[in-house]
């Protein structure tokens, strides 16, 4: 279990660090051609949305491998599940209806979860 937690775990986190780090950092017109809901968003609401993502990341992996307050690791995840579920609603309120890559990452942040339950 402890390969297959840090092996999903491990990807999760690389893509929420990669994520987080372009909305954080990036322009408007720079997240535009990737996330078309950016116009439907006051420019801090994503960067905040952006450092969330990033601290999740961090807490999918430095509790663990720490073991200091590993339980936080599957908060991350329940977080990131709960980030996916706001993520389809702002897709299908809006004009981009694709939400698939929100459907893999709930899944994958679930499976992510389900393995951190060893951790407690």
């Amino acid at each position: 279990m402890n390969i297959a937690y840090w092996i999903v775990a491990g990807l999760l986190a690389l893509f929420y660090l990669y994520a987080g780090a372009m909305k954080v950092f990036r322009s408007r017109d720079q997240l535009r051609p990737m996330m078309a809901w950016v116009d439907r968003m006051p420019l801090p609401a994503v960067r905040a949305l952006g450092t969330v993502e990033i601290l999740g990341a961090i807490g999918l992996i430095l509790p663990p491998l720490t073991g200091v307050a590993p339980w936080l690791a599957l908060v991350a995840a329940i977080g990131f599940v709960l980030l996916q579920i706001g993520a389809i609603a702002m897709h299908l309120t809006g004009e981009d209806r694709r939400i698939t890559l929100n459907v893999g990452l709930i899944a994958t942040a679930a499976v992510t979860g389900w393995l951190a339950i060893t951790w407690l």
